[in-house]
């Protein structure tokens, strides 16, 4: 990946910015996603934000190859500390982070946030705790796609502020547009968690640990959840 060629799920994640927008890409990495979408002209300026020093200078380095130094600017910074209120930011993407990491970079930065930006998440596990912020935040989700890419299963949730809304433990947990949709990739992706989480419900039933008798409840109804979705 580079680039001039962005993995499938970060082209899912290009997709849903706004053309036009002025992008805030946090943890940005090599800045392959704000270059791309430079390159293309998909988008109008954007800031890459970046905490480690090694992804730091490669984001620069990226953009500095790309000659795109008035365009984009390489910022090393905390989560949103990267954001600043002239850089008229319209959306924010956050990929390949757990969604709890996610949730905890909106959070603690909401300071940053006018409330006007689409966010663009892709999380790499987590995705309840992040949906559940979102929700209690006013952010309505407004898509969601799931991607299947080197045996791995990839989320995108698509957001915006639009007042208070109200999602079910269920929705919170499967996404709500996912359990509308239902698509191929969605079933087979809970299939095999389904899978997974029966092999570990069956072990802790082994075992008597009175400590473990939360968890075995707790994976127990998200066993009950999924066989509900899968019919």
């Amino acid at each position: 990946m580079n680039e001039h060629t962005l993995s499938m799920r970060l082209e899912r994640v290009a997709a849903n910015v706004p053309s036009g927008a002025r992008l805030a890409d946090i943890g940005s990495d090599h800045a392959y996603l704000p270059v791309a979408l430079l390159r293309r002209g998909a988008i109008s300026a954007a800031v890459a934000g970046e905490l480690a020093s090694t992804p730091f200078h490669a984001a620069q380095r990226t953009v500095r190859d790309n000659d795109l130094q008035a365009h984009i600017s390489v910022r090393q910074a905390n989560g949103l500390a990267a954001i600043e209120p002239d850089d008229g930011i319209t959306a924010i993407s956050l990929c390949g982070m757990g969604g709890e990491t996610i949730r905890d970079i909106l959070d603690s930065g909401k300071a940053r946030l006018s409330g006007r930006e689409r966010l663009i998440l892709q999380p790499n596990g987590g995705e309840a705790p992040l949906r559940h912020w979102l929700m209690d935040n006013g952010y309505t989700i407004l898509n969601e796609e799931l991607v299947h890419e080197n045996r791995f299963y990839y989320e995108i949730i698509v957001a915006e502020r639009a007042g208070p809304v109200a999602y079910s433990a269920e929705q919170l947990y499967f996404g709500p547009l996912q359990m509308q949709a239902r698509s191929p990739v969605f079933l087979a992706k809970w299939q095999r968690a389904l899978r997974l989480k029966q092999k570990v419900l069956a072990g802790l039933e082994q075992s008597e640990q009175g400590a473990l008798h939360g968890k075995q409840q707790h994976i127990a109804r998200q066993v009950q959840w999924i066989r509900e979705l899968l019919g």
